[in-house]
């Protein structure tokens, strides 16, 4: 059984609140399917690091992929209580868990308040995404 919370577009708010580290992937992706296993392994960790481990598989969620603006995979944000930052370190296991344990995401700038995933810009662009992949 996985460790990771599966998110999509009716339980996406869950991130608003606490810490967590969430990715975008795709199934067909190679580099996310060479990451997978570490995310499952850091999701194993998550309680001992005080985090949510997520996932958001982004050919089943357009639109929150385009909330949080996602245009290269896999794609990475920690969130600490509706703050986020974009996770741009290496994909070992060790580095993602470093970043926690060593609050390196307080050195990261937050994502300005108009891209905030939470703004009613994203909001929109959440449903430009998902009327594209309507259309599709």
């Amino acid at each position: 059984r996985s460790s990771v919370r599966v998110l999509c577009g009716s339980n996406w708010s869950l991130v608003l609140q606490g810490q967590w580290m969430l990715e975008f992937y795709a199934p067909w992706c190679p580099a996310c399917q060479q990451m997978e296993a570490t995310w499952e392994s850091f999701a194993k960790e998550s309680e001992g690091l005080g985090i949510t481990v997520g996932k958001v598989d982004v050919t089943q969620e357009p639109g929150l992929s385009g909330r949080f603006f996602v245009t290269t995979l896999p794609t990475i944000y920690h969130a600490k209580d509706g703050v986020f930052r974009r996770y741009r370190g290496s994909r070992t296991l060790e580095d993602l868990q470093g970043y926690i344990l060593e609050r390196k995401w307080e050195a990261v700038e937050p994502v300005a308040g108009w891209k905030s995933p939470s703004s009613i810009m994203m909001h929109g662009m959440a449903g430009l995404f998902h009327f594209s992949g309507w259309i599709r």
